[in-house]
Formats: C-alpha cells, sequence, structure tokens
C-alpha cells in the first residue's frame, strides 16, 4: 500500500484487494466507500461498504469523518481515484482500491483448523463467498469444492508437504463452476461425486456412510452422508469426528435452500430430513465448515469461517422447527434459477468451456448463501 500525508502532492495512496481482505474483520478495518451507481452496487459489492454514488459525493462530504482511513471502490480504479483526489482535499483520509472490483474478484486467501491428527485449510474466495478445503493428515490430502484456480490447492499442499490424493464435490454446483475434475486430471487423484446428482463423466461414486482413510499411518477417516435438500446429491463430510464439511446443506448462520424453485416442496422436505436425520445426529463439537457464507457473515484474516453444530442448534431456529413449518418456510425462500444456471450446471455436469467463458460466468456474488 502507498501512502502519503493527507494533501501532499504525489500519486494518490493506493492499497490492493490482498491487502485490503486481510484487514476486513479486524480491529484494524477501514471505512469502504463505494462510488458506483446503485444499481451496480446491488447487484455486488464488497461486504461492509457503503455507496455515495461519485456525482453524489461532494453533497455527502460533510456526513464523512476525518479520523478514520476510507478505502474506495469502484468496478475498475477509475471513478474511485477521482473520488479519492476529492475526499483528500476535503480533508479526508482517503485511498483508492487498485484494480476495484475486478482485482477483488481474484482475492483468494487461507486460514487453517488444527484437527490433531490432521489439519483444514480453508481456501476463502472472498469476492464470491465461496469456500473450499484442503484436509492433509500424514503426507496425503484431499480437497473438497475445489475452484477453477487450481494453482490455490496445489500450492498449499506443496507447502504442507501434501500429496493430493482424492477430490470431492459437496454436490453440483450452480452458482460457480466446479475445479474438481480439472484438479482430479492435473494431480492424478481419483474424483469421488454422489450420483444422485447428473454428472457426464467418469468418477467414483460415493455411498451413504462410506468411511475414506486419509494419511497412510495416521488412519484418519473421512465419512461421508448423503444429505438431499438443496441437491439430490448434496453430501456432507465429516472428518474424523471433528469437523464437518456441509456445502449448502448447513451455512454458520442458517440452513441450505432447495435449489429448485419448481421443486421447492420435495427439496424442502428432503433438506429436513437429511438435518435432522444425518447432520444434527451428528458430534456437537465437531466444526461446521460451509462451502459459501453470506454477507452477514464476518470473515477475519487466519480465522476459519465455521461454527461448532452445538452453537448452531441453538443459534438457528429453524434446526428445531417441525416438518410441516420448516418445509412451508424453506419451499418459500427457493429463488428462481439465479443469472447464468443453466450454463453453469451443464459445464459442470462435464460440457467444455472456453476461457473466455469460465471468465464471464465466475465474474460476480456468491447467490447460495444469500
Amino acid at each position: 500500500m502507498t501512502t502519503h500525508h493527507v494533501g501532499a502532492p504525489g500519486p494518490l495512496p493506493e492499497i490492493t484487494a490482498d491487502a485490503l481482505a486481510a484487514r476486513l474483520g479486524g480491529d484494524g478495518a477501514p471505512d469502504l466507500l463505494d462510488v458506483r451507481e446503485p444499481d451496480e452496487f446491488e447487484a455486488w459489492a464488497v461486504p461492509g461498504a457503503r455507496n455515495v454514488p461519485l456525482g453524489s459525493l461532494p453533497s455527502a462530504l460533510a456526513g464523512l469523518g476525518t479520523d478514520r482511513e476510507v478505502v474506495v471502490v469502484c468496478a475498475s480504479g477509475s471513478r474511485s481515484a477521482r473520488a479519492v483526489a476529492e475526499l483528500r482535499a476535503a480533508g479526508i483520509p482517503a485511498v483508492n482500491l487498485a484494480g476495484g472490483m475486478l482485482a477483488w474478484a481474484a482475492v483468494y486467501d487461507v486460514a487453517e483448523l488444527d484437527l490433531g491428527p490432521a489439519r483444514v485449510v480453508q481456501v476463502r474466495r472472498r469476492a464470491k463467498g465461496c469456500l473450499s478445503y484442503l484436509v492433509g493428515a500424514g503426507s496425503e490430502a484431499f480437497v473438497v469444492d475445489a475452484s477453477l484456480d487450481l494453482d490455490h490447492y496445489l500450492d498449499a499442499a506443496a507447502d504442507r508437504g501434501w500429496h493430493i490424493t482424492r477430490v470431492f464435490d459437496t454436490h453440483l454446483h450452480a452458482d460457480h463452476l466446479s475445479g474438481a475434475r480439472a484438479l482430479a486430471e492435473a494431480t492424478g487423484a481419483t474424483l469421488h461425486l454422489n450420483p444422485a446428482d447428473p454428472f457426464g463423466f467418469p468418477y467414483e461414486p460415493l455411498a451413504d456412510g462410506q468411511w475414506i482413510d486419509l494419511g497412510g499411518q495416521i488412519h484418519f477417516g473421512v465419512t461421508a452422508f448423503t444429505t438431499p435438500g438443496h441437491t439430490n446429491g448434496s453430501t456432507v463430510f465429516e472428518v474424523g469426528g471433528r469437523a464437518l464439511l456441509t456445502g449448502d446443506t448447513l451455512f454458520v448462520d442458517g440452513v441450505g435452500r432447495p435449489d429448485l424453485a419448481d421443486h421447492a416442496t420435495e427439496y424442502a422436505r428432503n433438506l429436513h430430513r437429511s438435518l435432522h436425520a444425518k447432520v444434527i445426529a451428528l458430534p456437537g463439537d465437531a466444526i461446521v465448515l460451509p462451502a459459501h457464507h453470506s454477507e452477514s457473515v464476518t470473515v477475519s484474516a487466519d480465522e476459519v469461517v465455521g461454527s461448532p453444530l452445538n452453537d448452531l442448534r441453538q443459534r438457528v431456529p429453524e434446526l428445531g422447527w417441525p416438518e410441516r413449518r420448516f418445509v412451508a418456510w424453506a419451499a418459500n425462500r427457493a429463488t428462481p434459477r439465479p443469472p447464468h444456471y443453466n450454463e453453469i450446471i451443464r459445464i459442470n455436469m462435464g460440457a467444455d468451456v472456453t476461457p473466455e467463458d469460465a471468465r464471464r460466468l465466475e465474474f460476480g456474488p456468491n447467490r447460495c448463501a444469500a
């Protein structure tokens, strides 16, 4: 980050998207000011930002303080640079988010959870709210819900002396492109998927209650539980009784939702049964680690997005509802198919994708944990 005294000549100060991500969620978090138009802001924004369009900035200066740094955001860094110049001229310590939302879209970071014989590395795709996992014990590791940016998993595994031997998806993703198949091909790992979702390429089918050993002589076990509801093939992975990789079945701030509005009642009924017959019965001190987080969840550097299952039993009222009430509520939450749903599903089922289409489809917010 470039720093200058307010009012000093020279280049406008900037902060990188990676540096901003490291500061969010902590005591030193800056104020975030998004100067795009309201429709741009409503479609997608950095969590915690407030919207003051560039044209409205002069009338808003009086309401901005001068004692806390302000990071200014726009689409690519151009409008925000103009806003920074205006704010600093008014004595407000403003810095520009270099590259704007385009740069924010590329931010990944990691946090780790020590499970004794194993470690879980949570790979966070900050702009999209996607969470994926590298779980290692001994010299082996597996990956759950990989994105297309394979280097994040390959580098993290290499840094820890792990070889990726198995790759999983918790379900057929509809909001983002899966990197599971590409990662398995790149590493020679076995690809495991739930056949209840319609994948159209070779893989090793998962079975309910299947035990998978990780870590060679350490014998650290992973158990797969099929939990239909979000999709027919949704799966929760229990890691040695210590962590639960819950996909889109259970989040840290609520339960999942039926993936398709036109099957909402059926899927909601399945989801209730999965939560009560499978998930809630798992060890209460196990840490729930979901595949997404909503904008209401604070993400802090070096701290995993997760919560003990017992805490969620107390904090999430829907987990205690009877089936009829839950089904009526969950079915009402089901939404129409999000943008690019059909394209993303088709590709995740096995269709080819060009690099240009991948970039287009991957840009934008998370719509699974909204």
